[in-house]
C-alpha cells in the first residue's frame, strides 16, 4: 500500500495577532444546533432524531484564496505573462499538479538570504538527481515550524527570480515552499525597492513573467525523502481566482 503523507496545513481559526489582512474565521455550528435547524424547516422535533442530534456544519465567513496551503497562478502575479493574459486558477492544466516530487534542503538560511541557483544545482548534485519536465520542486526552508504564529508572514529565505527562471527553464511548471510567500519576506523587498527606486525588486520571484504556479505555505517537507514521490496538489477550482487552497499530499511506495 503507498504511504500517504499531508503537506497542507489544516483551514483553521486564525490566532490572536494574526495581521487582519489574511485573518481566517470559521463559525461551527454542532448537532444540537443542526436538531434546532431541523425543527425549525421541517417541523421534525430532536426525539425524532437520532441521540436527539441533527447536522454539525459549519461556515467560512472569512478566508481569502491564499490565507491557508494553496496554489498560485499566473494571474496573481500579473495580468498579462509572456505577452498573453495570464491564466487564473481554473484555467491551469490538472497535469501540472500530479507528478514527481522533489525537496531541496535550503534550512538553515538567514531570513531574506534568497535560495540562488547555485544553491539548487549544489543541492541536486547532492541528491543526485536531475530534474525533469513537469518535477514539482519543493524546497525546505523549515518555516513551516512557526505557522499561526503572528509574524510568519515575514519568515523565510525566498527563491530568486534569476533561481525561480532556472527551475522553469528545465521544465518545471509547480514550485513549492515552505514559507509564507515564495519571495523573501514583504518588508525586506520593500526595503530593497524603496531604496533602488525601480520596479523589478518588490516581488521580484513572483512577477519575473512566467507563466508558472507556486504553492505556498506547505508543511511537513521534513518527514519527505529527497525523491521518489508523487505529489498531488489539485487546487479548488475557483472561477477567475488567482489562487486556490489545496490539499497537497505526497504519496511514497
Amino acid at each position: 500500500m503507498p504511504r500517504f503523507i499531508d503537506l497542507s496545513a489544516a483551514i483553521a481559526n486564525s490566532p490572536e495577532g494574526t495581521p487582519e489582512f489574511f485573518r481566517t474565521e470559521i463559525q461551527y455550528a454542532d448537532h444540537t444546533a443542526g436538531a434546532g435547524q431541523i425543527q425549525a424547516l421541517f417541523g421534525v422535533p430532536p426525539e425524532l432524531l437520532r441521540d436527539g442530534e441533527g447536522w454539525a456544519v459549519e461556515t467560512i465567513t472569512r478566508l481569502g484564496t491564499h490565507d491557508a496551503t494553496h496554489v498560485d497562478a499566473p494571474y496573481h502575479y500579473n495580468s498579462r505573462i509572456a505577452g498573453e493574459p495570464a491564466a487564473t486558477v481554473d484555467r491551469l492544466p490538472l497535469e501540472w499538479f500530479f507528478a514527481d516530487g522533489v525537496v531541496l534542503d535550503m534550512t538553515g538560511r538567514e531570513r531574506g538570504q534568497a535560495v540562488e541557483v547555485a544553491d539548487l544545482e549544489a543541492e541536486l548534485e547532492r541528491i543526485g538527481y536531475t530534474l525533469k519536465p513537469l518535477d514539482i520542486v519543493l524546497v525546505r526552508t523549515g518555516m513551516d515550524a512557526f505557522y499561526g504564529h503572528p509574524d510568519y508572514f515575514l519568515m523565510g529565505p525566498g527563491v530568486s527570480p534569476e533561481a525561480t527562471r532556472w527551475l522553469f527553464d528545465r521544465g518545471v511548471r509547480v514550485m513549492g515552499i515552505d514559507a509564507w510567500s515564495w519571495d523573501a519576506p514583504l518588508d525586506l523587498q520593500a526595503e530593497a525597492a524603496l531604496r533602488e527606486k525601480r520596479p523589478g525588486v518588490f516581488w521580484a520571484a513572483h512577477q519575473a513573467d512566467l507563466p508558472y504556479a507556486q504553492i505556498e505555505r506547505l508543511v511537513n517537507l521534513d518527514a519527505l525523502p529527497p525523491f521518489g514521490f508523487k505529489v498531488a496538489a489539485f487546487p479548488l477550482k475557483i472561477e477567475r481566482a488567482s489562487a486556490g487552497p489545496a490539499r497537497v499530499v505526497a504519496i511514497l511506495d
